[in-house]
């Protein structure tokens, strides 16, 4: 009775190992069959990345939809002053509010120029500013330049009748209050 079960056992493992074999009649594309598991590795990676708070993640760059006409000559003028260095130009581009915090700020870091304080945000030769939303006497757009090539909001208010820039950025906000929550 062994003797037969170790022919059946053997006659078991001979079948099962020809059945798993190839005959050699269908080709195998080893192109496809990469190319399907670098697609699912990139979707593990990205579902992986969804639930990592360190991964970062590419902002989609919105769509223009208008030109900020009210705050454009406030975005120019302002890439100008910057791109001359020109602190009485500056002064009067930026809100009451901002211009104290920029001057607190500068005299702790014992900085006499506004243009050199704010240099750290190079301008250079892109300055566009799109997608303002007024209400009242305050607004916010989109302004872009070399630092932030795929745009960056800010807040403008409007004081003694001219349209100032401010430092404050809803998106900067978020980052600074997500700091402020994780310690």
């Amino acid at each position: 009775m062994s003797f037969q079960k170790s022919i059946f056992l053997l006659t078991s493992f001979i079948l099962l190992t020809l059945s798993g074999c190839s005959s050699g009649d269908a080709p195998t594309n080893t192109a496809n069959t990469n190319a399907a598991n670098a697609n699912a590795a990139r979707t593990n990676a990205a579902a992986n990345n969804t639930n990592n708070p360190l991964a970062t993640t590419k902002k989609a760059q919105e769509e223009t939809v208008n030109k900020a006409e009210t705050i454009a000559p406030v975005v120019a003028a302002y890439c100008d002053a910057m791109r001359k260095k020109d602190d009485a130009a500056l002064r009067k581009l930026y809100a009451r509010a901002s211009l104290q915090k920029f001057e607190a700020d500068m005299k702790a870091e014992n900085e006499k120029s506004l243009a050199e304080y704010l240099s750290t945000e190079p301008v250079g030769n892109l300055c566009e500013v799109r997608n303002e939303q007024v209400v009242g006497d305050k607004a916010l757009a989109e302004i872009r330049t070399e630092t932030y090539p795929n745009g960056i909001k800010y807040n403008f208010v409007k004081e003694d009748g001219a349209w100032k820039l401010t430092h404050e950025s809803p998106e900067f906000q978020s980052v600074r209050q997500s700091s402020g929550n994780s310690n």
